[in-house]
């Protein structure tokens, strides 16, 4: 087995036991992370917004599969299932990863999944109705945005 495709296991066996430390750890420093609710997290912000999620994901589960790595590239799939915060909304995710490697570590992290769906299992009525917009598929990248630097702040407060 490639030691990158070892690498993807440990990410999401890190992801599976909500242990964001260890997730971050097989980032590079200058990691560019994109989904379609984060899509341009770089740095230290890509670990954070996995910090954030893994902490409040008190139900998360996460399933990954079909590992795929060589040298430079990689790739995987993965579901999580979790309760919505904002809403309490049971959410299954599918998601397909792509990922790029330069020494030894992950440099590039791109997750794709059908926005509108998960709006539809998220937001329920509003989800099902407007989230193929963009404009609520605007204001959901823009309320994450925001708590992610919410969560930046209050942890830095407590520091």
């Amino acid at each position: 087995m490639h030691p990158n495709t070892e690498l993807l296991k440990t990410f999401y066996t890190a992801f599976g036991e909500r242990n964001a430390e260890g997730m971050a750890a097989c980032y590079a420093k200058d990691i560019h992370f994109s989904d379609p609710v984060f899509p341009n997290l770089k740095g230290g912000d890509a670990g954070d917004m996995w910090r954030m999620l893994c902490e409040a994901g008190a139900d998360l589960q996460i399933v990954a599969t079909g590992f795929e790595a060589d040298e430079t590239k990689g790739k995987a799939h993965w579901q999580a299932t979790y309760s919505f915060s904002q809403t309490g909304r049971k959410v299954v995710n599918e998601i397909d990863a792509e990922f790029t490697f330069k020494d030894g570590q992950i440099v590039r992290h791109v997750d794709t999944f059908d926005l509108y769906k998960w709006t539809r299992m998220a937001l329920g009525p509003a989800g099902i109705f407007l989230g193929w917009t963009p404009l609520l598929q605007n204001k959901v990248r823009g309320m994450a945005g925001k708590g992610l630097k919410k969560w930046q702040r209050d942890r830095d407060a407590k520091s």
